[in-house]
């Protein structure tokens, strides 16, 4: 399951506004429900109903909300860069700007893990997070989510 597989370029967004984690998610499932064709309402409130569980802010900046929806047949993710970090109550209690947000099927069971863990590694890397925080645009963020999917050489 490949980042640039499950977050098209319609699903980047390089600049958001918000103020606080509940208008980022409420910002996210607007514009993620068009992209994926998904109910806003319904985005939206399996996104909160997941964070009142526990924060997906895992720290270093970054958050992971994440759903399991039955109307979504396939895997689909998004990902959002902030113009300014706000309080997502994260697990280090940093504000957090780089948000990736995973919509699996009900059903997903295994894989939707694996898509969580994949991510996961790519965001909890500081390296991969500082190309993220300096990426130019829409392209040059898609660029370094689909780098982590080659191989290093030997």
């Amino acid at each position: 399951m490949e980042l640039a597989d499950l977050t098209p370029l319609e699903a980047i967004y390089p600049s958001v506004r918000t103020t606080s984690k509940k208008a980022l998610l409420q910002e996210l499932s607007r514009r993620l429900s068009s992209t994926f064709g998904v109910e806003q309402r319904e985005l939206f409130n399996a996104l909160s109903e997941r964070e009142r569980l526990g924060t997906t802010g895992v720290g270093g900046g970054v958050a992971i909300p994440h759903c399991r929806m039955a109307s979504v047949q396939r895997m689909c993710g998004g990902f959002a860069r902030l113009e300014a970090p706000i309080d997502f109550e994260a697990v280090d209690s940093e504000p957090v700007d780089l948000v990736y947000v995973l919509i699996a099927p009900e059903h997903a069971g295994a894989d939707h893990l694996k898509a969580l863990a994949r991510v996961s590694r790519v965001l909890r890397d500081r390296a991969n997070c500082a190309k993220l925080r300096g990426a130019a645009d829409v392209e040059a963020i898609s660029a370094v989510l689909a780098s982590q999917e080659r191989p290093k050489a030997a």
